[in-house]
């Protein structure tokens, strides 16, 4: 075995931005949407929906795709926990839990285009989808409620300045689809909010959720809305989370992509041509030290098999095969690059 000290510049590091469909089995567009009565009916249920790709009672080991569930300031739209104590509801604490996410405070509510919303809807992506974060501009949500049909993309390409909240990136959510946004005037099934211009809510990439406008859902699609008709009475079940999965899950679609960045170390194995000519197996010496063959002597030859990487402890830190044994002698110098990404 032969060693070689690595120089700085034999060391590079790059990073790519490597994008990918957000589903499973490499699907960019879902159309199928199935929930879990299993999950749905537990105490769960009342905070949140689990969306499957897959039909749950068929496929147990169907992936979770992304959840679904409502949020109200004031606790309205379902059962509070305490009829003693008003307002606390889990659609409150879903809509506490999100405020505090995307402002990092409970002084302020959330706001959407200038406008204060008490009534939201949350879709979060199961983290295996969105890996490290979504990717703007790739969004297309399809909501229908059968007579009615809005699709809805994020403004990055329209922003000039990128805003960051305590969740990262935040951009709007407008009528359109793949970040185009929609400039239409007639209830042709695309029809958005304020012909475009107003807010839907926020896409959050980079922790892969989205926040819905309630009130802009409920306007009718005259209006841009889907008439969502989401219940915000005190101390009932409005099955709100219901309503927004069957507005997906009929004739609808979810586009979506994931974004991820991959670090790369290049490093570079110079074998010059008088270096690593010889073999260091111990069948080609003999027993008093000397070379068994004698074409060893003048014309050696080696096949570089493998590269190992090791600290200065001589500990073997990784390893490199090649695809098939490189030929080394006097006569040739070799270049292996090896990648390793993180």
């Amino acid at each position: 075995m032969s060693f070689k000290r690595l120089d700085q510049e034999d060391i590079v590091i790059s990073a790519d931005s490597i994008t990918a469909p957000a589903w499973s089995d490499n699907l960019t567009t879902l159309t199928t949407f199935f929930t879990s009565s299993a999950q749905t009916a537990r105490l769960s249920g009342d905070y949140y929906f689990n969306v499957y790709k897959d039909d749950y009672a068929l496929t147990s080991s169907a992936d979770i795709q992304y959840s679904i569930a409502y949020g109200h300031l004031k606790g309205s739209g379902s059962i509070p926990f305490n009829s003693s104590v008003a307002g606390a509801s889990p659609s409150q604490v879903i809509y506490k839990t999100y405020r505090n996410l995307v402002n990092g405070t409970e002084e302020t509510n959330l706001n959407f285009a200038g406008t204060t919303v008490e009534s939201i809807y949350a879709i979060s992506i199961e983290r295996a989808r969105y890996k490290e974060k979504l990717l703007p501009g790739s969004l297309t949500l399809t909501l229908t409620n059968g007579s009615e049909t809005v699709k809805l993309t994020d403004d990055s390409n329209y922003a000039s300045t990128v805003t960051f909240g305590d969740s990262g990136r935040e951009f709007n959510i407008i009528s359109g689809s793949a970040g185009t946004r929609y400039t239409g005037t007639g209830t042709d099934g695309t029809y958005g909010y304020s012909n475009g211009s107003g807010s839907f809510g926020k896409f959050l990439p980079d922790i892969g959720t989205i926040i819905l406008n309630g009130d802009a859902l409920d306007l009718t699609q005259t209006n841009g809305g889907i008439t969502l008709a989401t219940s915000t009475g005190v101390g009932t079940d409005g099955v709100n989370i219901e309503k927004l999965h069957n507005t997906i899950g009929t004739g609808a679609s979810f586009t979506l992509r994931s974004e991820e960045t991959i670090s790369s170390n290049y490093i570079f194995i110079r074998a010059r041509n008088s270096e690593f000519n010889y073999s260091t197996n111990p069948s080609n010496i003999t027993g008093s030290g000397e070379l068994r063959h004698n074409v060893m002597i003048d014309s050696p030859q080696s096949y570089v098999t493998s590269v190992g990487l090791y600290n200065d402890n001589n500990d073997l830190l990784g390893i490199a095969k090649l695809s098939r044994p490189l030929l080394k002698d006097f006569t040739k110098e070799s270049l292996i690059r090896v990648k390793l990404d993180y």
